[in-house]
């Protein structure tokens, strides 16, 4: 018997899952998909902005709202995330255009 297929939001919840229990923030997962929905983010940008999160965490402990802390963090992350996904792929079709009959061969 096949298995059925998961639904879209339970897979991004699952691969977000992993990523926030691996930077210490699976308590907080409710309230990260809930901004990113809010926002319009997909989930890569999602992960992108956990671990830019997870980076900052090292950097600035939150004094006193962890939970405040991060939602702050977490916007602004998402922000720097979708920007630094549109560079990249802006990055790699520029790149393939300027690929030359010679290039393709190598």
């Amino acid at each position: 018997m096949p298995e059925p297929s998961i639904p879209e939001e339970s897979s991004e919840k699952r691969l977000l899952e992993k990523f926030l229990v691996s930077t210490g923030f699976y308590d907080l997962l409710p309230l990260a998909l809930e901004v990113a929905r809010r926002f319009g983010y997909d989930p890569s940008e999602m992960i992108e902005a956990v671990c830019k999160v997870s980076d900052k965490f090292s950097q600035y402990l939150p004094v006193q709202n962890r939970t405040a802390w991060f939602q702050k963090v977490f916007e602004e992350k998402l922000r720097e995330a979708k920007g630094d996904i549109l560079t990249f792929n802006a990055q790699q079709r520029f790149s393939a255009s300027r690929k030359t009959p010679k290039d393709l061969t190598d």
